[in-house]
């Protein structure tokens, strides 16, 4: 066997994650972070399977080909880092916002006459965030900004203003030169507190001789603070956004593992059905040289005279009948090559080096002597624990009382405490309009005169209050919080429902594989019957004691025979699979690494057979 480790190495560095480059300094706070183009370059694996024209595929090489380049496992990398995005948006105090998509349900086959596919969950979830996956409520107590704001403000003026009365200024026109500068910072939190610092520097220059000191500096330190004791009091209020927001991150974990469930069992689906449409074909070309040696043969003992002529005619229309079923059966399995070569590249079939190959499957569909099964109640405790739907809906159980909780907390009337301290300062110079006045001596001084008098704290401002809003009858805030608790309930008869679900699933699946089991037992045995039949009427017609119509039938039959087997070893494959699916052991069954599909690289190597002629890049090396 051949290990191509060169090929795995070039998977990883060709494949470009999905992934946000986060700000790396204070100005990338005010910048819009780069977010990496998509990616539709096809990993390297892909070409490497590639010799002679066909792509050789192992149902390893289906999975890991599907891990690296299916689109719709592509599409739902973006969800998990979309809900972090989101988080990082509630905990600067914005709303939940509503992003993802779907699950896609994944490609399906040309035909699947004869095969039955089980569901893999009636209840499965198969919403983005946004329905089905995590919650958005934006209802309770509105959640400030719990971002800090900085507020920087600078002013210059000049203002000369006529005056009916000098008695007060002194002059019949007062000019005023300012210049203001102030500095706040400000912050809510989620426990429902308000801080505000400000600190005031202005100056100002008058013409007046009345002013004991001008020019003059004037400052003050201002602190504020506010705190909700009712209403909006308290971190599961404030900060329930970001509580529910990080649960929506582990919904969306658990939503790409199942879009990675359902893409490798649909794709695998359709891998098996290639082999089941390769198998048909060799029995329908069996069929056509039966067909084609009998209508040579009839004619051959026509021309002696052994033989009616009707019988060229019936040999004839049975070889056109059998190259109508050969030709259905190579259109089958051309579609089918085309829908599993774009299940598998990024580009689709528009890929140049996907176009014109033909995919050869190197694994055969497997019936084991029997099969291993648990007791059905074993079967449904796993299947309990390991199911994704049961864990979504138990992650939205719990937003959903976080949020109730919230809710509840809107009921109550607003109560507020507040509390204000101010530090004051002023200084400057004589006033040279005034030169027989004497500036008092604690005033005199410039900026620093007056930063010494607030951090002194020598002209103090108190004050402290209570303020109560009660809303008189408040139906809003209790229609809002009944319908939020009649959710709850209907989310947890859902978990239920869910649950139900999920035994239902675990036995019909049991009761699915059992009965593909007996179906290709059956099949089997009618296809070595009606082959033993087809050679003993082919020695009476050697013999002359049969008819080339009824070898002709046998044959049809024989070929019916062995597409029946091959469509009951498909309906096998499937029958395994959503079995699988409904213990939710998928991953598990296929050695999926979670992590390798988050990536998409996947490190295991392709192992194939030696006989098979080198790769394009081989062939370069």
């Amino acid at each position: 066997m051949l290990c191509s480790f060169t090929m795995v190495m070039g998977t990883v560095s060709a494949q470009n994650a999905v992934r946000v480059e986060p700000a790396k300094h204070i100005f990338g706070w005010y910048r819009q972070r780069s977010v990496a183009p998509i990616n539709l370059t096809n990993s390297t694996r892909l070409q490497s399977l590639i010799r002679g024209g066909n792509l050789y595929l192992s149902a390893q090489d289906v999975i890991a080909l599907t891990l690296e380049n299916n689109l719709d496992i592509e599409i739902q990398r973006y969800t998990p880092i979309l809900t972090k995005e989101v988080t990082r948006r509630t905990q600067g105090g914005g709303g939940i916002r509503s992003v993802g998509v779907g699950v896609a349900a994944g490609p399906t086959s040309v035909s699947l006459t004869g095969v039955s596919v089980n569901a893999s969950g009636g209840s499965a979830s198969t919403g983005g965030v946004s329905s089905g996956g995590g919650i958005v409520t934006q209802l309770g107590p509105v959640i400030p900004s719990l971002d800090p704001q900085l507020s920087l403000v600078t002013q210059f003026g000049h203002s000369t203003t006529p005056q009916s009365d000098t008695f007060v200024t002194g002059t019949t026109s007062l000019i005023t030169d300012y210049r203001f500068y102030q500095g706040q910072y400000s912050q809510y939190n989620d426990f429902g507190t308000y801080f505000q610092f400000t600190i005031t520097d202005s100056h100002y220059k008058y013409n007046s001789p009345y002013f004991a000191i001008d020019p003059f500096s004037q400052g003050d330190a201002d602190f504020q603070i506010t705190q909700n004791l009712l209403n909006g009091f308290g971190r599961p209020v404030l900060g329930r956004n970001i509580r529910v927001s990080k649960n929506n991150e582990k919904v969306s974990d658990l939503q790409f593992k199942q879009q990675v469930i359902t893409t490798v069992s649909a794709v695998l689906n359709l891998y098996w059905d290639l082999v089941s449409f390769n198998a048909d074909l060799k029995a329908r070309n069996d069929e056509l040289a039966t067909a084609k040696a009998l209508f040579e043969d009839n004619q051959k003992q026509v021309k002696i005279g052994t033989l009616a002529p009707i019988e060229v005619t019936r040999a004839e229309a049975q070889v056109y009948s059998s190259e109508q079923d050969l030709l259905i059966s190579q259109t089958n399995l051309l579609q089918q090559e085309t829908v599993l070569k774009n299940a598998l590249s990024r580009n689709g079939v528009a890929s140049p080096e996907l176009a014109e190959v033909h995919v050869v499957p190197l694994d055969t569909i497997q019936v084991p002597p029997q099969d291993d099964i648990k007791p059905i109640d074993q079967l449904v405790q796993d299947a309990l624990s390991k199911r994704i739907e049961i864990a979504q809906d138990k992650i939205n159980i719990d937003s959903n009382q976080i949020n109730l909780k919230a809710i509840r907390n809107g009921l109550k009337p607003t109560l507020q405490l507040f509390a204000e301290l101010t530090n004051n300062g002023l200084a400057g110079g004589p006033n040279y309009l005034a030169p027989g006045t004497a500036a008092p001596p604690y005033l005199v001084g410039g900026t620093g005169t007056v930063f010494e008098q607030i951090l002194r704290r020598n002209y103090p401002n108190y004050s402290a209050g209570v303020s109560l809003n009660i809303p008189l009858r408040n139906r809003a805030a209790q229609s809002d919080y009944v319908t939020s608790a009649l959710e709850e309930r209907q989310a947890e008869l859902s978990l239920q429902k869910a649950v139900n679900q999920v035994r239902v699933d675990v036995q019909n699946a049991l009761i699915g594989l059992r009965q593909a089991r007996v179906r290709y037992d059956s099949a089997v045995k009618a296809r070595i019957l009606q082959q033993q039949t087809l050679d003993a009427d082919r020695k009476k017609y050697t013999l002359g004691a049969s008819t080339v119509f009824q070898v002709v039938q046998d044959q049809q039959t024989l070929a019916s025979a062995q597409s029946t087997e091959e469509q009951s070893l498909a309906n096998y494959s499937h029958a395994r699979i959503a079995f699988d699916q409904a213990l939710g052991t998928t991953l598990e069954v296929n050695h999926i690494s979670i992590d390798e599909a988050l990536s998409g690289r996947v490190q295991r190597p392709s192992d194939l057979p030696t006989t098979l002629p080198p790769s394009a890049q081989e062939q370069k090396q």
